[in-house]
């Protein structure tokens, strides 16, 4: 039992990240790029897509409230990640600082759980990009096939001219007599997530310029909205005051359904477009200064999307009344309530762009992960296989690429959403557990970031995603049982035969660099 609490000594973590041949990972990121590559994963489907939702179905105007909740846990869970990123600056994230803490059975769980998180967090990025890219088309006069737009068994029908899921209808609003088709493949998904994994292949720096670009571009379409919306409110307050009244909904008699109970929920589910902060640091072994950069980079775009949000989502409030917010385009149906047609196109291009980047950087994320498990031997080597010319993990690129296509196509955002999201607040709650640990076993490591307050933030922390994780529907709980308990069976069945620290643990090496790797 002890050999499953093996942990990995942060000094051979170290010696680790320092190494630069053939078979590892380029440094190529600065500062701005790791910005960059956080506000494009966290600026996603998040507030262009789940922000209505929440608000039409759980806390209505008060879904501002929720982002702030949201927004507290992050920032705890931020500060316990620059620590770790700038004191083990290498590809893994969370599961190598586990790993260095907590040990190699924990290291395996929070491995798979941010697998989980990142292809089901891509998934729901592409569906939420295919909602929108239909939407616009459909306004521009060219409208695909509507059963290749959603994901199957998808009730669409035609309202006012454009093709919509059914449950997004307004309320009142009855399919009968609208002309009606299933859904059986998104295809417009397929293809995107196809893009961006040829796009990761091809190279680390070219993948990072590319989202640097795009992410003025989404940050100017966030302002755009945020400056129309702000424009027409002051001049029509009467319309802000009636959308945002009642504040908080009254509950309708369930849990999660508006009241406090329902601004709980929605933080949870809104808790998704904080997702991405976290990606950073799966970079950490390609930034060039690891030790200064990766706190920049982290709470960096933490900071700045957190303001965004919470401005966004109490404009989007008030210029249109939560009940008809539980649409695919929610910025967009916001920005056409002020009357500005030329505003729903540049939201709409914007928001495609913006979710393209947080698709780019949730794979990048993904492939970093699989990467640093295959190195220590918990998965087989052509899942850490590094292209000799683009120094990429192409082959885990294209294989984590592919399976994400299909089940961005086939699987209901929604669904994509909740396990994501449970997914992120387990890992989040174990980073705060490692720096609580580290700081107590190896107080003498040199720290470039110090998280404040300690213990405080962490348990913070720790406390505030464990509630968020509480309000998460039952069934989202059961899919994350079973997706552990398939990571189980891969563990005992093949990662703790191939563990290079099983294996120093069994030979009983005596040398010193199989010492270090063991922790001893």
């Amino acid at each position: 039992m002890s050999s499953l609490l093996a942990t990995k000594a942060p000094d051979r973590l170290i010696a680790e990240s320092r190494q630069e041949d053939a078979h590892t990972l380029k440094r190529a990121l600065g500062p701005l790029n790791l910005v960059a590559l956080g506000i494009g994963a966290i600026i996603g489907a998040g507030i262009f897509v789940l922000t209505g939702s929440a608000a039409a179905q759980s806390a209505g105007p008060a879904v501002v409230l929720s982002f702030v909740i949201s927004g507290l846990g992050c920032a705890f869970a931020g500060l316990c990640y620059a620590e770790f990123a700038s004191m083990i600056p290498i590809a893994g994230s969370a599961y190598s600082y586990s790993y260095a803490t907590l040990g190699e059975f924990v290291a395996w769980i929070i491995g798979w759980d941010l697998i989980l998180e990142y292809t089901f967090g891509s998934a729901a990025v592409a569906s939420g990009w295919s909602g929108n890219l239909n939407l616009l088309l459909q306004h521009l006069g060219y409208g695909l096939p509507p059963q290749l737009t959603d994901t199957p068994g998808t009730v669409l029908v035609q309202y006012q001219g454009l093709w919509q899921a059914a449950s997004t209808l307004p309320a009142g609003v009855s399919i009968a007599g609208l002309p009606t088709v299933h859904a059986v493949f998104n295809l417009v998904a397929f293809i995107a997530m196809l893009g961006v994994t040829l796009l990761l292949v091809i190279g680390i720096k070219e993948s990072a310029n590319f989202n640097t670009a795009i992410v003025f571009v989404k940050i100017s379409t966030v302002l755009v909205f945020i400056g129309v919306a702000a424009i027409f409110l002051f001049k029509h307050p009467s319309i802000a005051w009636n959308n945002w009244h009642p504040f908080i909904p009254a509950n309708q008699g369930g849990f999660g359904q508006f009241g406090w109970s329902g601004v709980a929920q929605a933080a949870s589910l809104v808790f998704f477009a904080y997702i991405g902060f976290d990606a950073v640091s799966t970079t950490a072994q390609e930034a060039r200064n690891p030790q200064k950069d990766m706190p920049i980079g982290i709470l960096g775009s933490l900071a700045i999307c957190t303001v965004l949000y919470i401005v966004t989502a109490a404009l989007l409030t008030g210029m249109v009344n939560y009940t008809r917010l539980n649409v695919a385009a929610p910025v967009a149906a916001g920005i056409e309530a002020a009357g500005t047609r030329w505003g729903t196109y540049v939201v709409l291009i914007g928001t495609i762009l913006g979710l393209s980047t947080t698709m780019m950087v949730m794979m990048l994320g993904q492939s970093r992960v699989l990467f640093a498990m295959s190195r220590d031997g918990l998965l087989p080597k052509w899942a850490g296989a590094v292209h000799p010319r683009f120094r990429t993990p192409w082959i885990s690129t294209i294989a984590v690429g592919l399976f994400v296509a299909l089940f961005g196509s086939l699987v209901p955002i929604s669904a994509l959403g909740r396990l994501t999201s449970i997914g992120t607040l387990l890992a989040f709650i174990i980073v705060c557990c490692g720096v609580l640990v580290l700081r107590r076993t190896r107080p003498d490591l040199p720290r470039p970031f110090r998280t404040p307050l300690v213990p405080a933030v962490p348990i913070l922390g720790i406390v505030i995603c464990f509630l968020m994780m509480a309000t998460l529907p039952g069934g989202t709980w059961i899919r994350l049982v079973v997706w552990l308990l398939i990571g189980f069976v891969i563990y005992f069945g093949y990662g703790r035969k191939h563990s290079l620290v099983q294996k120093a643990l069994s030979s009983k090496a005596e040398t010193s660099p199989e010492r270090a790797l063991i922790g001893q």
